[in-house]
């Protein structure tokens, strides 16, 4: 079995093109992970995700241990048998949805207690307890506990929060069974502070993790200031390992991350949106509710080659989203997913030629540039 770790293969400007070895699998990078929460990503079947190209996919501490429970999963086989995905799974540490839970928890320096919002039972996630989870999930990749720092915050918040989530790391990678090909990555928090962000990265470092995430943004802050931090944060990172931005984003966010030294993302929005009705194309996302696809026969996208956009129009696709019909959310998610994949290999493409700074001017025009005119 390989043991886990990351080649830069090359670089252009601050983005980077590498890959992941792990133990289900290589990953090339810049890579945009699906968000399967429940040991699914939502209306679309494993191996239509692995179609649109994807090489990993997330799953959800949180979720998963109250439903249907880590240790159950782990009697049925563990979580890539359970839900029928042999490519690599990262799982986040449920920090963020505890923390989402203001008024149902209890933060203390040991843990977060908190209810249930299935069925109001009490449960206390810790560094170790978040750790074994995803142990017993059989996650490729896990994630330190840590505290997501909600935006905005007085800078002492952001700084007690870091803190604390930074000896949460340090619990975490002690409770983490070290095995060939899996690995575990440090989150760095800081909020958009600069001096805060580089004492994470620093404390981080003397933990050695195998990868290193950037959380704590994609939060509320937008997209300047999303930006504004990756600025002064990436070039304070390894170079050697892995960067993951959590829970990023807007296909413009992607991209302009990915000019900032970012190799991985993850982000519910290709399908939630495709469940609600809006596609993204190399154009701009689109309201497939708008009255002025009724008669369009059209693909959504000439150049896209999922089944949404190969084999039906516009027009249908605007009757099954109008007639609330589960089809339509499944064509959209799956487009989705494809023109994210796409935008991921446009970009590894683009650095491994030399001409990131030229892809992302002509990618911005276009996407920026409208959908096209109704028949």
């Amino acid at each position: 079995m390989p043991d886990f770790g990351f080649d830069l293969l090359g670089t252009d400007g601050q983005a980077r093109r590498g890959r992941v070895t792990t133990a289900h699998g290589t990953i090339e990078t810049p890579a945009f992970m699906p968000v399967g929460t429940a040991a699914t990503v939502k209306a679309m079947f494993p191996e239509d995700v692995a179609k649109t190209g994807a090489e990993i996919v997330l799953g959800n501490t949180y979720h998963l241990m109250l439903r249907p429970t880590a240790e159950r999963i782990a009697e049925l086989g563990g979580l890539h048998k359970f839900m029928n995905w042999s490519k690599p799974i990262l799982t986040d540490s449920g920090g963020y949805q505890v923390m989402s839970l203001t008024e149902l928890r209890k933060l203390t320096e040991e843990g977060v207690r908190f209810r249930s919002h299935i069925d109001g039972s009490y449960h206390m996630l810790t560094p170790e307890r978040s750790t074994e989870i995803q142990h017993l999930l059989g996650s490729t990749i896990t994630m330190a506990f840590d505290e997501c720092t909600p935006y905005p915050c007085t800078k002492e918040e952001a700084e007690k929060s870091m803190e604390l989530s930074m000896r949460w790391a340090v619990r975490s990678r002690d409770a983490f069974v070290k095995r060939e090909g899996y690995g575990q990555f440090g989150i760095v928090q800081g909020s958009v502070h600069e001096d805060l962000r580089l004492r994470s990265i620093e404390a981080l470092n003397g933990i050695d993790f195998e990868g290193y995430a950037v959380g704590g943004l994609a939060v509320g802050e937008g997209q300047e200031l999303m930006f504004s931090t990756l600025d002064f944060t990436t070039p304070a990172m390894k170079t050697d390992k892995p960067r993951y931005l959590m829970g990023v984003g807007k296909p413009t966010d992607l991209v302009g991350a990915v000019a900032r030294g970012i190799d991985m993302f993850d982000c519910v929005l290709p399908t939630r949106s495709g469940r609600n009705a809006q596609a993204f194309t190399r154009r701009g996302p689109v309201n497939m509710k708008n009255a002025r696809h009724a008669t369009d026969h059209r693909p959504l996208d000439e150049e896209c080659p999922c089944p949404a956009c190969t084999q039906y129009s516009r027009a249908y696709l605007h009757h099954l989203i109008k007639a609330g019909e589960i089809l339509g959310m499944m064509l959209l998610s799956w487009h989705n997913i494809q023109y994210y994949q796409q935008l991921m290999q446009g970009m590894r493409d683009a650095i491994e030629a030399g001409s990131f700074e030229d892809f992302q001017a002509a990618f911005l025009e276009e996407y920026n540039g409208g959908d096209i005119a109704p028949l």
